[in-house]
């Protein structure tokens, strides 16, 4: 076990993606547990608004707008949080976007810009925060992958992709980092409710799909008690975890259960 995560008080946590869905649900629940949340995202009027926001509502927050494919950034950033708050804690590694789509039609200026953001950007918030919380004895990070990342999904092959990589990068990186005493978390969120999924992308779904979709606050919740836990992956709601099960034991029944609910919504597909 970890240790409860209810009181946080005294502890500094970096949220990245914090301007919207995940992350800034995230960043809410830490707040109000009692962190310093440093906010961190591209959208610098979203910063300042969530912040404010937890000003009023009692927290504390700084604002720390940046690309976080951006490596210069991301160290520079890092620099001001440690000046400003003289630690960190915990990492929340939740900046990332998806694309739907078939490979057929995805640009490859997008296909590297998933990659930067999605994978690169957990790699640069970790590299740029290793040294404060390998040097202060202890910490946690938690890395948010994809049920897409156990589970690639037809119409988001390169996400699938990007998410497997932050799923295997946290595996190995929490074997690195247990004997000092931080711990690291992968969480796979199944469905949950952000603007990242538009009418567009909910027309290319399966039938049924919006009645499933958890919200972000609950979301936020079941992550850190994950954490408390001392979890190392967690696929949220929980309930999913029997479809990783049936991928390994019965891989052509996954198949032909993909194909059934998913291919036959992608009217592009023999374009």
């Amino acid at each position: 076990m970890l240790g409860p995560v209810d009181d946080l008080r005294d502890r500094v946590a970096v949220v990245t993606g914090a301007s919207s869905g995940i992350g800034a649900a995230l960043a809410r629940t830490l707040a109000r547990r009692g962190a310093c949340v440093a906010l961190v995202a591209r959208r610098a009027e979203r910063l300042h608004a969530l912040a404010g926001e937890l000003a009023a509502a009692g927290g504390r927050a700084s604002v720390h707008p940046g690309d976080v494919a951006d490596s210069k950034v991301v160290e520079r950033s890092a620099e001001e949080i440690l000046h400003q708050h003289g630690r960190v804690d915990g990492l929340v590694n939740a900046a990332g976007f998806v694309h739907h789509g078939l490979v057929k039609d995805h640009p490859p200026a997008d296909v590297a810009r998933l990659v930067h953001v999605n994978v690169l950007g957990t790699l640069h918030w970790t590299q740029a925060l290793l040294p404060a919380l390998r040097a202060q004895g202890g910490g946690w990070l938690v890395n948010v992958s994809s049920f897409a990342g156990l589970i690639p999904q037809p119409d988001e092959a390169v996400y699938s992709a990007t998410k497997a990589a932050v799923t295997a990068f946290s595996a190995a990186l929490g074997h690195e980092l247990a004997p000092l005493g931080v711990h690291v978390l992968a969480v796979h969120p199944v469905l949950v409710r952000t603007e990242m999924f538009t009418p567009e992308v909910m027309a290319r779904m399966p039938k049924g799909t919006e009645k499933r979709f958890l919200s972000a606050e609950a979301f936020a919740d079941e992550t850190l008690a994950a954490l408390a836990r001392g979890e190392r992956s967690v696929v949220i709601p929980r309930a999913y975890r029997w479809v990783v099960r049936l991928r390994a034991l019965a891989p052509e029944r996954f198949d032909r259960i993909v194909a059934k609910t998913r291919l036959r919504e992608l009217p592009d597909l023999t374009r």
